[in-house]
């Protein structure tokens, strides 16, 4: 969503957080850190949207598509895999044959989870030859890229083996999934517990709909929503179309999103949803105006969210929490809109010599756009470390994050502040929490 158009929208939100979020009171605590299961991050829309800006340059690039076996195609591959390599993912390119034109699939495995165990997340990269497929299917395979990059942030250590996967030439009736299914030894079948697809889930006359095959993964997918306060319906228009059914058919669990083609949304469903009753979800389907102007943002950011709770929970992943002594403040702390600094303070008392070349800082900010936000750890001696800095092309909310500072320089005792400043008008937010890990 536009920036402004953003901040407009939430400024009722903002008002709440603002009223809700009294200066801070309570003392600082000291504790030792347990351990927690993790919550999926927010995927910023702003990455995602970054990803389908790159795709729409290599289809301009490269004839205006990215379909099987066009150059477009192969730069896609190109442009995923040198993410997910940086990331510290294991990459493999799948080659296969198809119309006379090589094809690819590109498979990528986060290291560790139980290897009997694997659940698997993934969106077909190919476009139609008439366009450059931003919503079909840009959407899912950057929402995809996405949560995968997100996973290797947060150093993720789920209970099942993860692995994503972007499928070639769908388009041509699912010829890369099904390629890889029908390589995939039976004993190597029985260890995926489920598959997620995701094939369109931007559409501009957005709907929200899941898929019902396997029950587990579609009440996953519909708690999230409900919890966002969206409704869903059953995905029927591409029941059977898309990637899924190359493993549904061989009997592994399967399960999705999906914001509609071209049907034509119902008065029902623009009651339900918003938009235009009587126009089909993605009017550019399969056509040259499939553009990154073909996107509703507000889709797109609630389906990479959703799509990150089901990776998040259904490989019942939780991170590494940080060990030794935690110092922390839970009290709320206002940030001035566009004004002076707010600070949370924990005060360290009792310990010996200087703090660690590998201190955890915990922030926990409630905010409407954390791109406004800058801020510092700020030393009992007055020396600051930056943890983060202004972006106006970060367009999510809230900051959650575990930052490492060396901080071995300073004295461990003393107080302590988080420093939080936002830089420009229009948003709200509060310190939730800051806490110190030694």
């Amino acid at each position: 969503m536009p920036r402004r158009t953003a901040a407009v929208t939430a400024l009722a939100l903002a008002g709440l957080l603002a009223t809700a979020a009294p200066a801070a009171t309570a003392p600082t605590t000291a504790r030792t850190a347990p351990a927690a299961t993790a919550a999926a991050p927010d995927i910023p829309l702003a990455n995602v949207k970054a990803h389908l800006t790159q795709l729409q340059s290599i289809a301009g690039a490269n004839g205006g598509n990215r379909a099987h076996g066009r150059p477009g195609y192969k730069a896609s591959i190109d442009y995923v895999k040198a993410k997910l390599d940086a990331a510290g993912f294991t990459t493999s390119v799948q080659q296969f044959t198809s119309n006379g034109a090589t094809g690819y699939n590109l498979i990528a495995d986060w290291p560790g989870g139980d290897a009997n165990q694997v659940l698997m997340a993934g969106a077909h990269l190919d476009s139609v030859s008439s366009g450059p497929g931003i919503n079909d299917n840009g959407s899912g395979s950057a929402g995809v890229l996405e949560t995968a990059l997100a996973v290797s942030r947060a150093g993720l250590k789920p209970a099942k083996h993860l692995r994503f996967a972007w499928w070639g030439a769908e388009e041509l009736g699912l010829v890369g999934s099904k390629h890889y299914v029908a390589n995939l030894p039976a004993t190597e079948r029985s260890k995926l517990s489920g598959y997620m697809n995701f094939d369109m889930i931007g559409s501009p006359n957005p709907g929200y709909f899941v898929y019902d095959d396997d029950p587990v993964i579609e009440k996953t997918f519909k708690d999230y929503f409900t919890g966002i306060g969206v409704a869903t319906e059953i995905e029927t228009e591409g029941d059977g179309r898309s990637d899924h059914a190359s493993f549904k058919n061989v009997g592994i669990p399967v399960g999705g999103l999906f914001t509609g083609a071209s049907r034509t949304k119902t008065a029902a469903q623009a009651q339900k949803w918003g938009g235009t009753a009587g126009q089909a979800f993605d009017r550019c389907y399969h056509s040259s105006c499939d553009t990154t102007a073909n996107i509703s943002d507000t889709a797109l950011d609630r389906n990479s969210d959703a799509l990150a709770h089901a990776v998040w929970t259904l490989s019942a992943g939780t991170t590494e929490p940080p060990t030794g002594d935690t110092y922390e403040n839970t009290a709320d702390v206002t940030i001035p809109d566009n004004g002076t600094a707010a600070t949370s303070s924990v005060t360290v008392s009792g310990r010996t010599g200087n703090a660690p070349s590998a201190l955890k800082v915990g922030v926990d900010i409630v905010h409407t756009w954390r791109g406004d936000l800058v801020v510092d750890l700020v030393a009992p001696d007055g020396t600051a470390y930056r943890l983060k800095n202004s972006s106006g092309n970060d367009s999510a909310d809230n900051v959650r994050e575990t930052y490492t500072v060396d901080a071995s320089s300073e004295s461990a005792n003393g107080t302590w502040q988080l420093r939080v400043q936002d830089v420009a008008q229009y948003d709200t937010g509060y310190i939730s929490g800051f806490s110190l890990t030694f």
